[in-house]
């Protein structure tokens, strides 16, 4: 975990930060709120990234290399918090991922949900969701 050093919160801060600190060339960001994005579709944005890769739905989950960093900084000192307006001007691969497994998680309502797609997730060879608790 790292500080981005910045007070605005935003998914582009958090990824310049981890551009920023990186020690490898193409650094994969999850957010914590899409809990049945996996492994294969993980190394799947890795493998394909030029400066970005990117599913269908948008610019998180995906994976950036460090020369994608400048226009990233750029968008961010100017202001522009909107990451999928920075992706644009990257090249860019969209990679098909399953939209069930893209399935964003906020309140205990949507954790509650996954339960009819975990089933699915599981026989196409990602990992579990995590249990929906008490809410």
């Amino acid at each position: 975990m790292r500080d981005d050093g910045i007070d605005v919160q935003a998914p582009i801060a958090g990824v310049v930060a981890g551009l920023r600190a990186a020690r490898f060339e193409t650094c994969v960001f999850l957010p914590v709120d899409v809990p049945l994005v996996g492994e294969q579709e993980l190394r799947r944005l890795a493998a394909e990234c030029r400066e970005a890769a990117v599913p269908q739905t948008g610019p998180l989950p995906g994976a950036y290399r460090r020369s994608a960093l400048p226009v990233l900084e750029r968008h961010l000192e100017a202001g522009g918090l909107a990451l999928y307006r920075a992706v644009e001007e990257l090249d860019v691969v969209r990679v098909s991922i399953d939209e069930q497994l893209l399935a964003n998680v906020n309140t205990p309502r949507d954790l509650r949900a996954l339960e009819d797609v975990r089933p699915r997730a599981r026989r196409s060879g990602s990992p579990r969701a995590p249990r929906a608790g008490p809410a």
